[in-house]
């Protein structure tokens, strides 16, 4: 392909770390949809190198995981015996973040069992730099992720949440109320009033908003895992180094002092541009 000049790249970037497809950022551009997903490729694995590279030594205090469901190819249901099932169906993004500077540290695709929740544990763990307290759900491979993980050098403790029955009818896609949660002690000694999951609760809002292919309800989907992971780290580089936190005032690497200045759209662009 002819390779677009670097205004058009960052056009592109620009529409879809604001919630555009790849065929509405098509429209709106101009610019052939294979060639928008090639450079969303180029520039998130880009990202993928850069998150890598910066998340390291942080001095996170308090963690809180989560994991968000989307799928690739076809839903796991519409799945035939030959597919390959790690790379079509449902997939898992797990995701930290820090709860006082809204870091993400770490993230993963993946499926949901207890390979890839060691896996993410394990990268998370690298990343810290001193003894945080870690909240999460009750997701089976926690528990055993976390202390392969972190050892003994963790306070963690899990947040259960229950939910009020709805009736089906015109109000179904509303969410449900929660009527109580349980709070549970797993490991070493974690201040029960942070043992919570609300703000990657309201990451994982952030990124159904900011990546077409995580809105529900919709026919938008990744038609391969590349795509979604390059979609993903487009998406948390974009969230750590350029989009300005509305509480803090500044972006999330700022906070915790992984950067000194906020970052352009077009730096991180040229920085991610093979």
């Amino acid at each position: 392909m002819n390779r677009l000049n670097f205004d058009r790249r960052t056009q592109i970037v620009a529409a879809l770390v604001e919630g555009n497809g790849i065929r509405s950022t098509e429209r709106m551009t101009g610019i052939h949809r294979d060639t928008i997903m090639r450079l969303l490729v180029e520039v998130g694995t880009g990202c993928a190198e850069l998150m890598d590279e910066k998340m390291r030594g942080l001095p996170c205090r308090r963690v809180q995981v989560d994991e968000i469901w989307s799928y690739v190819g076809k839903k796991q249901r519409q799945g035939r015996p030959s597919d390959d099932k790690a790379r079509v169906g449902d997939q898992w993004t797990f995701v930290a973040i820090d709860a006082e500077t809204k870091l993400v540290p770490s993230y993963l695709v993946g499926k949901r069992n207890a390979v890839c929740a060691n896996i993410f544990m394990r990268d998370l763990s690298a990343r810290l730099a001193n003894r945080v307290q870690l909240s999460s759900d009750a997701m089976d491979a926690y528990a055993d992720a976390v202390e392969r993980a972190f050892g003994a050098n963790v306070d963690y403790g899990q947040a259960v949440k229950f939910y009020e029955a709805e009736p089906m009818g015109a109000g179904r896609y509303s969410p449900p109320k929660v009527v109580g949660m349980d709070l549970s002690v797993i490991a070493g000694s974690p201040d029960a009033a942070h043992i919570s999951t609300s703000y990657i609760e309201r990451q994982n809002l952030t990124m159904r908003m900011s990546m077409r292919r995580f809105t529900r309800l919709t026919n938008s989907f990744s038609e391969k895992i590349e795509n979604m992971k390059a979609a993903v780290s487009l998406h948390f580089a974009h969230y750590n180094f350029v989009r300005v936190h509305k509480t803090l005032k500044c972006t999330p690497v700022t906070a915790a002092g992984v950067e000194r200045s906020l970052w352009r759209l077009q730096e991180l662009v040229e920085r991610t541009s093979r």
